[in-house]
């Protein structure tokens, strides 16, 4: 299907003049000075022209033309004995079904029988490589850049059949977590509970550093240690996704450690919980995704409200940014060959300078095609709420005495993976996230 992705971008990119795109693929990669070798993941927009995902390929679009010239590495018995065959000039015509195929030593030839006008490139070291071949030749270092960006925030039907599979496999990951946990086991436990069943069912690559978060760890929103012992009375967040063939899914769940929310746990998780069913009941072509955002913290400010922990009217927290105390995270983010998608915030659209909201990561209208997650969050952090229980204006709104007993709470946020579809969305996150489901399931 990714000659589909080349069509897409072909349109694009339809120049009058003769032009190319030139894209390198990415290499291995050691750690430090050593020959401990990081297992290999390509780069994303290379992946997604070319389906190649091995290291040292190069790639030319001629735009004229719409031609695909590959360029492989011509590999010796040497690689053959520390990496396995090498595969023969046939077997990756086979594979990758460029029009034509080279090994990389003829890059300069092929670029000087194309003798294009413009090279177009997506970043500056790339655009340095091409320059010791074409030093003469405008390189276009924006275009590309935007086109590919706008390409891949509509997904095509194979790619969305991709993240169906990491998300069906995914939910058999979260929901073996949810089976497994108890007190007295650690985070890295539940870890290896959840890569266990991920690469059973044959996806290798995770698509960023799960979090696996007990306690007051919870309300770390990139805690990646995983080394602390869950304890009874915890609650336990896990923030984790795989990949397949490139593409992420990345789900979020908190449950009770020992089986059963307390009443405060419960109250802080309706909240949330709410929060994210209002706003996948509106995720629909058309809405905007900052009013989602803000729909979230309204409606979780309620649930704050009703638990006795703000007070005010919902238009007071909301006009102070007291939900930013709470939720300081945004609403959610694309998602496709990266798990942090790219797309969030096209040419000319900025960010909302606005505590919380800020650190949206995508400011668009949602359309059909579009794959985003949806994870409201409420969290109990020191280092926001003690300030704020000092200032004049802001401890108007909080009620000390609950926020002090609070400090070690952590944090409860609900993560769905969802595809905007014509009419609304389409939901691919089916792990529990009733609380009466979760009791349940944890009673055994």
């Amino acid at each position: 299907m990714h000659h589909l992705h080349r069509k897409k971008l072909f349109s694009l990119l339809d120049d009058e003049e003769s032009a190319v795109v030139y894209m390198k693929g990415a290499e291995l990669m050691y750690r430090y000075d050593t020959d401990y070798e990081f297992p290999f993941r390509q780069e994303s927009n290379f992946w997604y022209l070319t389906g190649v995902n091995e290291p040292d390929f190069h790639l030319i679009l001629d735009l004229k033309n719409q031609d695909y010239h590959l360029f492989a590495p011509n590999r010796d018995a040497q690689y053959a004995v520390w990496h396995g065959r090498v595969k023969s000039k046939d077997q990756l015509q086979d594979e990758y079904q460029p029009d034509h195929l080279h090994y990389e030593a003829k890059l300069p030839q092929v670029l000087e029988e194309l003798a294009p006008e413009k090279i177009y490139c997506i970043e500056e070291e790339q655009a340095e490589f091409i320059e010791q071949f074409e030093r003469e030749l405008p390189i276009d270092l924006d275009t590309l850049d935007n086109a590919i960006t706008h390409c891949r925030v509509f997904k095509t039907d194979w790619e969305l059949d991709q993240m169906r599979e990491a998300a069906r496999v995914n939910n058999i990951a979260h929901e073996a977590v949810l089976e497994a946990l108890e007190p007295g086991k650690y985070e890295h436990e539940m870890k290896a509970v959840f890569d266990y069943h991920q690469i059973k069912n044959g996806l290798m690559q995770d698509a960023y550093n799960g979090i696996f978060a007990a306690g007051e760890n919870s309300a770390i929103l990139h805690y990646v240690e995983n080394n602390r012992e869950i304890k009874d009375g915890d609650l336990f967040l896990i923030d984790a996704g795989y990949e397949c063939n490139g593409y992420a899914s990345d789900f979020t769940r908190t449950y009770p450690a020992n089986g059963e929310f307390t009443d405060s746990q419960a109250e802080i998780y309706e909240a949330v919980l709410e929060a994210q069913k209002q706003v996948i009941d509106a995720a629909k072509p058309e809405a905007k995704m900052e009013d989602l955002h803000i729909l979230a913290a309204r409606v979780m400010m309620q649930g704050l409200k009703d638990a006795g922990i703000v007070k005010g009217s919902i238009d007071d927290l909301m006009e102070e940014d007291i939900f930013a105390l709470f939720f300081p995270h945004g609403l959610g983010h694309f998602l496709g060959l990266d798990t942090h998608d790219v797309g969030g915030y096209p040419k000319g659209v900025e960010r909302i300078e606005r505590p919380g909201i800020k650190y949206l990561r995508m400011r668009r209208t949602l359309q059909p095609g579009m794959v985003l997650t949806i994870e409201p969050g409420l969290y109990f952090v020191p280092a926001l709420l003690k300030p704020a229980l000092e200032d004049d204006k802001a401890s108007k709104f909080l009620n000390a005495s609950k926020l002090n007993d609070m400090m070690d709470f952590g944090g409860v946020r609900i993560e769905d993976n969802i595809i905007v579809t014509e009419d609304g969305c389409e939901n691919m996150t089916t792990v529990p996230k009733e609380r009466d489901e979760i009791e349940k399931i944890m009673a055994g």
